[in-house]
């Protein structure tokens, strides 16, 4: 895949450099094997006799590797040193990665479940976990870093060239991992300043679901996926475990709410306690509009 971001040239400068000395020694050590096999078979020297050390030989075998070891960090530390260093006045974009989806936050506060960046501009993506450690992977971009709970982390790339690249998660991360995807949309500087200014306002009780990743594994059409369905969720009598005691409820403002902010007080039989608490991700007006929302289905 070609790179579309300002240092994939280097990066992959780096890589076919590795993977050329790699191939080079391992077909120089296959051919020196099979030289001495044939050279030194019993059929040609049955009697078995010592061969002193050569110190030319033993010098040129523990020199090389070093000065070839040597080369590989050089390079590798040179890209590792400038994909590390963010460019000043480089746009911040907040990354949070969470099981199993991507959101973004602006400077503005506009969020989005796909990444807007400009062709031609420095982006610095402030890296963030809810949950487990993920990875955040763009290929096209050759960048790769992790996404851990309770750490800050951070990256950088330069869009080099429009289109729409993959992103994904290079870090398993449980059941849907493979589904963990999004997009990175390059647009021209002008279009992206243009998408920017108009912002976000905030967003509905549907996109918020979508936003922080609760569609993942909550569907809004009957379909059990991870977590219970929202279709009739709003007045249903549940099943749930309450300090490992089993009790019924009615679904309600107050159900949901807790639901939120505390996922594993009453957790729906049937079902594992593996939704992440959303008290430092959601306000009150946030927590209303999810009720509302799930309330209309």
């Amino acid at each position: 895949m070609t790179g579309a971001s300002s240092y994939s040239a280097m990066v992959d400068k780096t890589f076919w450099m590795i993977l050329g000395s790699s191939v080079i020694m391992l077909v120089g050590i296959t051919a020196t094997m099979i030289l001495f096999m044939v050279k030194y078979r019993r059929s040609r020297h049955p009697v078995a006799s010592d061969i002193e050390g050569s110190a030319t030989l033993e010098t040129l075998w523990t020199v090389l590797p070093t000065v070839l070891v040597m080369v590989m960090f050089y390079y590798g530390w040179a890209g590792f040193k400038v994909m590390r260093e963010t460019p000043k006045g480089a746009i911040p974009i907040t990354v949070q990665a969470r099981m199993w989806s991507w959101s973004f936050k602006y400077e503005n506060g506009k969020q989005t479940t796909d990444l807007y960046v400009p062709v031609g501009r420095p982006v610095a993506v402030n890296l963030e976990s809810a949950d487990v450690i993920h990875s955040f992977f763009v290929p096209a971009f050759r960048v790769k870093e992790d996404c851990m709970p309770g750490r800050k982390n951070h990256a950088w790339f330069q869009a080099e060239r429009e289109g729409v690249y993959d992103l994904m998660c290079a870090e398993y991360c449980g059941d849907k991992h493979s589904a963990m995807l999004a997009k990175v949309v390059a647009v021209p500087a002008d279009t992206f300043d243009v998408w920017l200014e108009r912002g976000g306002g905030r967003p509905t009780g549907e996109k918020l679901l979508k936003i922080k990743g609760c569609v993942a594994c909550h569907s809004s059409d009957g379909t059990k996926l991870v977590g219970p369905s929202y279709k009739g969720l709003f007045g249903k009598k549940e099943r749930v475990m309450t300090n490992g005691v089993e009790r019924e409820i009615t679904v309600d403002e107050e159900y949901i709410r807790r639901s939120l902010l505390q996922p594993k007080a009453d957790v729906v039989v049937g079902y594992q306690p593996q939704m992440p608490e959303m008290g430092n991700q959601l306000d009150e007006e946030d927590i209303q509009l999810i009720i509302d929302y799930i309330k209309r289905q």
